[in-house]
């Protein structure tokens, strides 16, 4: 399951675009100049994150597959992205937070 353009725009306030491949991608910035890249494909229900820093350096290129849910969140304070998986005999979720600074948790547990 995984949200609409429309929806993820309201949540995070950039929209999403499609790569060569059909797969949504969606791009934040922070202020410092960083850069955090979501790839998304509902189908092979895969994910990528990629996280360049504000030198241009890849910090983080994580890839996954067994997706089974894809959020997007806005509070008052922070803004989300929360990706749900499960690969057989492991579960877990990496949740991204875009503002008010961009980081990544991502967690894999033996169910």
């Amino acid at each position: 399951m995984i949200p609409d353009d429309e929806e993820v725009y309201e949540a995070v306030g950039e929209w999403p675009d499609s790569d060569e491949d059909g797969a949504r991608v969606l791009t934040v910035r922070d202020a410092g100049g960083q850069s955090l890249t979501l790839s998304y494909d509902g189908l092979a229900r895969s994910v990528r994150i990629r996280w360049v820093n504000d030198r241009g350096i890849e910090m983080m290129d994580l890839f996954r597959e067994g997706a089974t849910r894809l959020s997007a969140t806005s509070e008052q304070s922070a803004k989300h992205i929360l990706i749900d998986f499960h690969t057989g005999e492991c579960a877990g979720t990496t949740e991204i937070q875009v503002t008010p600074h961009l980081s990544v948790r991502d967690r894999l547990l033996f169910q």
